[in-house]
């Protein structure tokens, strides 16, 4: 699959050839929703789990008679109602760390970045250096491009310093190096952004 390599000078420097196996799949809803699905519940934290009754070390000698005392008839002090007691119903640990397949992940991957490419939704940049670092300039060169109205840009190893002082102010535009590339975040933009760089990171994370 060959792409038009686009410049912030607006003119298109060449193509470049993209690997079908990466870029060319047909995505499937149910691989993309595993993998989704996966992310969100790496996500989530679980709450601190508080002792209970039975993991409460107090004695567990009655400690009143049964009758005649005027109390209520307890049987020992880790009883909810005493202090230091067990916690009634407390909140416990769970477990939102689901596994999946590395090789459902990949594939996840690759279909999200083909699901992009077969929309015309990819964009691949020559070099993402903005002339001054200035949003102003940045702002008229997406529009120049056509960016769409939410835009992920994916770099190499790192990204470039003034795109990220460009896009800080730029709320509909995400930035990150490709050792961060994830469905979840390249599904939910409307326009995916690579550098050459990025191409390069990504085909060879599935070839190595």
């Amino acid at each position: 699959m060959k792409v038009k390599v686009q410049s912030f000078a607006g003119a298109a420097n060449a193509d470049v050839e993209l690997n079908d196996e990466v870029f060319g799949l047909d995505p499937r809803a149910d691989i993309l929703h595993r993998v989704v699905t996966w992310q969100l519940e790496k996500r989530r934290e679980t709450a601190r789990g508080t002792r209970e009754r039975a993991d409460v070390a107090r004695t567990g000698k009655k400690f009143g008679r049964q009758k005649g005392g005027g109390t209520a008839r307890h049987g020992d002090r880790r009883a909810p109602v005493f202090i230091g007691g067990g916690k009634a119903h407390g909140a416990r640990v769970r477990d939102f760390n689901p596994s999946l397949n590395k090789k459902v992940r990949a594939l996840g991957l690759k279909m999200a970045l083909s699901s992009h490419a077969k929309a015309g939704s990819l964009v691949i940049m020559d070099s993402l250096a903005v002339e001054g670092g200035k949003t102003k300039t940045l702002l008229a060169n997406m529009a120049e491009l056509g960016f769409g109205k939410k835009a992920l840009v994916i770099d190499g190893d790192m990204v470039e310093t003034s795109f990220v002082l460009a896009a800080g102010n730029i709320g509909n535009l995400n930035v990150m190096p490709a050792a961060g590339a994830n469905v979840y975040d390249i599904l939910k933009h409307d326009t995916l952004v690579l550098t050459r760089a990025a191409v390069e990171k990504l085909e060879a994370r599935f070839n190595g």
